[in-house]
């Protein structure tokens, strides 16, 4: 994998000079207070949010493509996010040829760049993240709860309800880059969160990159999430919670600090599963591969696993889970149950390095991620 190096710079945004419909702007395009009315960011542009955002229910945020949006540094109550609050919309569709970013003010990309000139793509928790609540169900305590990394005294960090077809608006070729801030002792910000989100959402061609907590993580909902890659996260690079009950199809790990997957089960009464196909997975760095719950479903099928060392595994067996069509390539000298828990013979292969017949559809991620035009796929 290829790393730029350089020195941390911070810069500031280009002056916004023109007339539009750009809510709570100042001159230099930083938003410092949350969005009320439907509001465009438009191509060309640069936006730094100067504080904890949302979208509040009832209003539209679209971001045209090429839109950079950079965080200002801050942890704690200071941490600076987007939140997309229940009832509210995002509708980011950025292109294969002008994705949309979310970075850190440190980081000196401009629009038209895809990799940064100047931060490294393992450099985390420099913002806090995307938040996307919806009112879709969830497995909790509660219909409605708060999740995690936002203050609880931030009623806009509450998510879940009874409509599974909730629409909380489209993200389509987003990359996500430097998040994770710490808000508490383990209470960071994961790079994507979505937490009760419906299945009227979509979600597609989406790169995370360097979070300093979990790549992707969903709390219970329906929504559904299609070619996702996610590199170089500090803990999870996909953490399921909740009873999350959509499918994660065609998608691409690479080096998570922790788990590749912590995939657990319902915390309530309400009970459901998801699926998870059709990706690629590169080890490198991780603690392990699959951690389950005793109580966790759900479905996984043509993932390709490598990069594989001593001491990572496939944790558990529950019931719930149903495995097949799994491929991984081990180290010399050992044997898939070295990895995989007893039994998972019957559902994982060995296979030689670039032999595999499952896995991503590398070419979803071509021209728009940083990791394809870094060289970091190159050997996937």
């Amino acid at each position: 994998m290829l790393f730029a190096s350089a020195a941390v710079v911070m810069t500031s945004c280009s002056k916004d000079d023109d007339n539009n419909d750009d809510n709570n702007n100042t001159p230099s395009n930083t938003i410092t207070a949350d969005i009320t009315q439907n509001t465009t960011w438009t191509t060309g542009k640069t936006y730094v949010l100067g504080a904890r955002i949302a979208v509040l229910s009832g209003v539209t945020l679209t971001i045209q493509p090429g839109v950079i949006v950079k965080g200002e540094a801050g942890t704690g109550a200071n941490a600076t996010a987007l939140i997309i609050a229940r009832g509210g919309k995002i509708m980011a569709e950025g292109t294969a040829t002008q994705p949309i970013i979310f970075t850190s003010v440190a980081d000196e990309i401009a629009p038209g760049q895809i990799a940064s000139p100047n931060l490294d793509p393992d450099l985390n928790g420099l913002w806090g993240g995307l938040l996307i609540l919806g009112n879709a169900p969830i497995s909790a305590d509660a219909e409605a709860v708060q999740i995690e990394g936002i203050p609880p005294s931030d009623q806009n960090g509450l998510y879940g309800g009874t409509n599974a077809a909730d629409n909380s608006g489209v993200l389509r070729y987003v990359s996500i880059r430097h998040g994770g801030a710490n808000i508490g002792e383990g209470n960071e910000i994961n790079g994507l969160t979505l937490g009760g989100v419906g299945s009227g959402t979509v979600i597609e061609y989406v790169e995370i990159i360097a979070n300093q907590d979990d790549g992707i993580e969903l709390f219970g909902g329906t929504v559904n999430v299609t070619n996702a890659l996610i590199w170089n996260t500090g803990d999870d690079a996909v953490d399921t919670d909740q009873s999350w009950a959509g499918t994660l199809d065609n998608f691409i790990v690479v080096n998570p600090g922790d788990e590749c997957f912590e995939l657990d089960g319902p915390e309530g009464t309400m009970e459901d599963g998801h699926i998870i196909k059709n990706g690629t997975v590169y080890a490198g760095a991780a603690e392990g591969l699959v951690d389950l719950d005793d109580n966790s479903i759900v479905e996984m099928m043509g993932i390709y696993f490598f990069g594989i060392a001593a001491s990572q595994d496939f944790d558990l067996v529950p019931t719930g889970l149903t495995a097949s069509n799994l491929q991984a390539t081990i180290p010399d000298g050992t044997v898939v149950t070295d990895y995989f828990i007893a039994g998972s013979d019957a559902f994982v292969t060995s296979v030689a390095a670039g032999s595999n017949t499952v896995g991503a559809d590398v070419s979803k991620f071509e021209t728009w991620s940083w990791a394809a035009v870094s060289g970091a796929l190159d050997e996937f």
